[in-house]
């Protein structure tokens, strides 16, 4: 008798977390396609709309995270927690899965935590190089965790540790190109250097400043082509202030690259932040690349995830704070100097786990068997 598996996927808030849920589920159902897949996302995040756009159903929660310059407002925070227990609850006894996934994010919590209160078995997929402390909590009563960085037994039980990496945009694999067609493709010149600098989807403002108080600069250096996505936040106000100052001609300004395959193909160097999906991605595609870790993260998880690269001379860090001033200069000196590139080329690469998500899912779908086994 055919097995009909129904699994529960949570997380979400950022592109960090969305893309490998998506990629868990894409190969779950790669592997049995009658799979039932509920994505349980929060409420007023990129999930609602991300989610149903790749073609999966998703249940919003009313979860929010807690406010750690208001603390007044956290008691709302509570209620808002126990609101959202509750509906998972529901959720759960309704959808009636065999396993639960948590990728990160606020409704991770209250899923998984609710899940294993009704004894279905949950897998934790921790993405960044320092768990979180709700990670930390849900671990205890995790079946699994499934990591992408060493030493990961400083926060979780190692019997339940399993290295898997993290998982990418299936988009990023398929469509990788080779670098001359990607130039061709965004207009670029093959014989000049390119510098892709990108702040995430939303952008970051010191990445952007950065750009802005450097253009004299990027003029200088004509010979290397720089793609500056500003994110959609900030758009307009960087086009109209880097108008204001005169664009350079080699530099294109963009509120979000649609392809980021051909991009990412292009560029024979990347500036971004230090998300735990980027980096992967990163990896997988052995790109030479210049961290700039977000300071408003929780526990500074993007200055570790960095610093796990620059200990194996995968990566070059810059502090945020350090952005304005030493961002595009190393820029510039790096992408020009071809044994640095090919040093971090070489050593990024031995870091990308291109098959994760698959290792991912077949590890839900053992759980998912032992939970049928016995319940039935």
């Amino acid at each position: 008798m055919k097995k009909e598996y129904r699994i529960i996927v949570s997380g979400g808030g950022t592109g960090g977390h969305i893309f490998p849920a998506l990629s868990i589920a894409d190969a779950i159902k790669s592997k049995n396609p009658e799979a039932k897949i509920l994505f349980v996302g929060a409420n007023n995040r990129m999930e609602m709309q991300r989610v149903p756009d790749a073609g999966y159903e998703i249940v919003g929660l009313p979860i929010a995270g807690f406010d750690r310059k208001n603390l007044f407002k956290n008691i709302k925070v509570l209620w808002l927690i126990l609101k959202s227990q509750r509906m998972a609850k529901k959720v759960i006894k309704k959808f009636a899965p065999q396993a639960v996934v948590g990728v990160g994010g606020y409704a991770s919590g209250p899923t998984l935590k609710m899940a294993a209160s009704m004894n279905i078995p949950t897998l934790i997929q921790e993405q960044n190089s320092y768990a979180g402390v709700t990670n930390k909590i849900l671990s205890k009563n995790a079946k699994m965790i499934c990591v992408a960085y060493d030493n990961m037994e400083r926060f979780f039980p190692k019997e339940k540790i399993k290295m898997t990496g993290n998982p990418v945009r299936k988009s990023l694999i398929d469509m990788k190109a080779n670098r001359s067609e990607a130039m061709k493709a965004m207009g670029l010149d093959e014989n000049k250097k390119c510098v892709l600098i990108v702040g995430g989807s939303l952008g970051a403002r010191s990445i952007n400043e950065a750009v802005l108080a450097n253009i004299d600069l990027i003029k200088e250096n004509e010979d290397i082509q720089f793609i500056w996505q500003t994110g959609k936040l900030y758009f307009e106000e960087m086009k109209e202030r880097c108008a204001a100052v005169g664009k350079p001609e080699n530099l294109t300004v963009t509120d979000f690259v649609s392809n980021m395959a051909n991009a990412l193909s292009a560029a024979d160097l990347v500036v971004s932040r230090a998300g735990a999906g980027s980096i992967s991605e990163f990896a997988l595609l052995g790109k030479a690349v210049i961290l700039v870790p977000s300071p408003n993260v929780s526990e500074d998880h993007q200055t570790k995830n960095a610093m796990a690269l620059v200990e194996k001379d995968a990566a070059i860090h810059i502090a945020d704070i350090k952005a304005k001033e030493e961002m595009i200069k190393v820029a510039i000196a790096t992408v020009q100097d071809k044994d640095r590139i090919a040093t971090l080329e070489r050593n990024v690469v031995e870091l990308g786990r291109p098959n994760a998500a698959e290792v991912i899912a077949d590890e839900v779908i053992k759980l998912a068997d032992a939970y049928i086994e016995k319940n039935t």
